[in-house]
């Protein structure tokens, strides 16, 4: 069985920066994308950014220059430092990753449980 925990949410001023972190845990052989969501009152879920497992990034438009994602591969984790942080960036962020359990098995999309992250402005 595979989890995702995530940690690092919070409540922090308009202006300010907060790192979630995501860990992947249980029977994996490899894990492709590793990536973060997150889904406000109101809206629908979005993507925030994504990394390949070679490193490359994508970023939602709203986020460039702001957000940073990372991987450490060696401990199947993913990060987000998010700097200038704004109100709109209010929401529950949630972790994924595509992961393969034993090999010749097929992957899967797993999610974390979600973190809160409010910006007061």
């Amino acid at each position: 069985q595979v989890q995702l925990v995530e940690s690092g949410g919070g409540l922090v001023q308009a202006g300010g920066s907060l790192r979630l972190s995501c860990a992947a845990s249980g029977s994996i052989f490899s894990i492709n994308n590793m990536g973060w969501y997150r889904l406000a009152p109101g809206n629908q879920r979005e993507l925030v950014a994504i990394m390949t497992s070679g490193g490359s990034p994508t970023y939602a438009d709203s986020v460039k220059g702001r957000f940073t994602i990372s991987r450490d591969n060696a401990k199947n984790a993913v990060y987000l430092q998010m700097n200038g942080l704004k109100p709109e960036d209010t929401a529950v962020y949630y972790c994924n990753a595509e992961i393969q359990p034993p090999p010749f098995h097929r992957v899967v999309l797993y999610w974390g449980q979600g973190t809160q992250v409010t910006v007061s402005s």
